[in-house]
């Protein structure tokens, strides 16, 4: 793999990146709240629909209607993410970045990666991510848990991931 990163402007979410986010979040045609304490979601984790009315327990969805959510909700993301981050990164931190964005927001990007990753303190970005573990204050790595396991897996996986092309 090339050491080299690209310019931000020039990157765009990869198919296998829009796969594997669509894997991670998991399809439900049927509105579901998918951790204790969360907000309900649809499709492969959406949280609004399109128009931006929240999703609310009772929606359905269709596989196509929630691909189709998910690559708009990714597509507006790209935009947001080259609005707070300048730096180049490589194809790989592209897409687990957007892919993290996906998951906590844009806000949470913006506000808790961009400025490690426009200073060029890639590896510091990476571990940041592992911050992210916890829901309604209840701490996601904690041995045994079942509540939210999987929230700190796909932490662990975005952190093994981030660091390897480092």
């Amino acid at each position: 793999m090339s050491k080299l990163r690209i310019a931000i402007g020039a990157l765009t979410l990869s198919a296998a990146a829009l796969v594997g986010l669509a894997t991670h979040e998991g399809y439900t045609d049927t509105a579901v709240i998918p951790v204790k304490g969360d907000v309900p979601t649809l499709g492969f984790g959406s949280t609004t629909h399109e128009g931006g009315d929240p999703v609310r327990m009772g929606d359905k969805t269709t596989p196509v209607k929630a691909l189709q959510r998910t690559l708009a909700y990714t597509q507006k993301a790209e935009a947001g993410f080259k609005g707070c981050v300048r730096a180049p990164l490589h194809q790989e931190e592209f897409d687990l970045y957007l892919d993290f964005s996906y998951q906590y927001g844009m806000s949470a990007t913006c506000r808790n990666l961009a400025p490690l990753l426009n200073a060029g303190r890639y590896r510091e970005a990476c571990d940041k991510l592992l911050e992210f573990r916890f829901v309604n204050k209840f701490d996601c790595s904690t041995p045994g848990n079942k509540t939210c396991m999987g929230v700190w897996t796909r932490q662990l996986e975005r952190h093994q991931r981030c660091m390897a092309v480092q």
